[in-house]
Order: structure tokens, then C-alpha cells, then sequence
């Protein structure tokens, strides 16, 4: 096996979609210093042979969402203290905000990945991070309305 490339990425997505999304970029995983950010559920997935931090989950309309998302943040600021990535990609959502905003505030770089399943209108968590990101990805061409300088390349899958 190669060596891996002397660049350390995040990769970061809540549970369920978002995160088969982010598996997608398995071969880019593979070919970088890595870990994976997710969400902690009842069926925790694991990135094969990636190291794996799990996070709260996050819903809005719950009552202890704010305290999750402190929690959350405390949490991310270990792990980039921990890791220092040198990227973040990222397909969303809430619990990924502290890990984007940290790395991004600290000088690194963010990839955001709008979702697959977002056609015709935009994520809370893509219209916040779109302010921040470095590179923003779009993977239907509608979405290029909402997201005027993103790119797009088509879908992940």
C-alpha cells in the first residue's frame, strides 16, 4: 500500500444518508491521513479501517437540541485539538456545524457536499456552512440557484 499523503482530512456526517454520502469518498480515505466524524444512533455505523468519533445526535425540534450542540462542541474542540485536520468535507448536518466552524475558524479548510436528496431547495445546515466553505458542492444543477458559486460535478453515488 502507498504511503499515505502527508495531509490530514476530516470527514464528517450526521447518521443515515448523509453518512452513505460521505462513504462514497471511501477511496479518498483511503489515500489520506483520515478519520470520520459521525453521529452516535442505535445502528452506530463505522468506516471500515478508518478511526471513528461519534458525536450527539441532533434533531432542532427537540428540547435539549442546544444542549446537545454545546455538548457537541466541546467535543469537536478535543477531537481538533486531538487530530488537527488540515481539511474538513463534510454532507451535514447539525452535529458536523462545531467540527466545520472550529477547523474553519483555525485557519483549515472546509468542503461542504450539499445532500444528494436536496433537489429543489436548500438544508439549514448547507445555507449556514456555504458562508464558510472553501469549496461547495451542489450534485443537482437546480441547486445552483440557492448556491450560486458552488460547483457542480453531478451525484456522489
Amino acid at each position: 500500500m502507498d504511503e499515505k499523503k502527508n495531509v490530514k482530512i476530516c470527514f464528517a456526517a450526521s447518521s443515515g444518508g448523509h453518512y452513505e454520502q460521505l462513504m462514497m469518498l471511501k477511496p479518498l480515505m483511503e489515500k489520506y491521513d483520515s478519520f470520520v466524524i459521525t453521529e452516535k444512533t442505535d445502528y452506530s455505523a463505522e468506516a471500515k479501517g478508518e478511526k471513528t468519533y461519534y458525536m450527539k445526535q441532533v434533531n432542532r425540534r427537540e428540547k435539549d437540541f442546544i444542549w446537545r450542540m454545546i455538548q457537541n462542541t466541546w467535543k469537536s474542540i478535543g477531537i481538533y485539538r486531538k487530530e488537527k485536520p488540515d481539511v474538513v468535507i463534510c454532507t451535514g448536518v447539525l452535529a458536523m456545524i462545531p467540527i466545520c466552524l472550529i477547523s474553519k475558524f483555525m485557519g483549515k479548510k472546509l468542503i461542504y457536499i450539499e445532500s444528494f436528496a436536496k433537489v429543489t431547495s436548500p438544508t439549514e445546515t448547507g445555507k449556514l456552512l456555504y458562508k464558510f466553505a472553501d469549496q461547495f458542492y451542489v450534485q443537482w444543477k437546480p441547486m445552483l440557484k440557492f448556491y450560486p458559486k458552488a460547483i457542480y460535478l453531478g451525484g456522489i453515488y
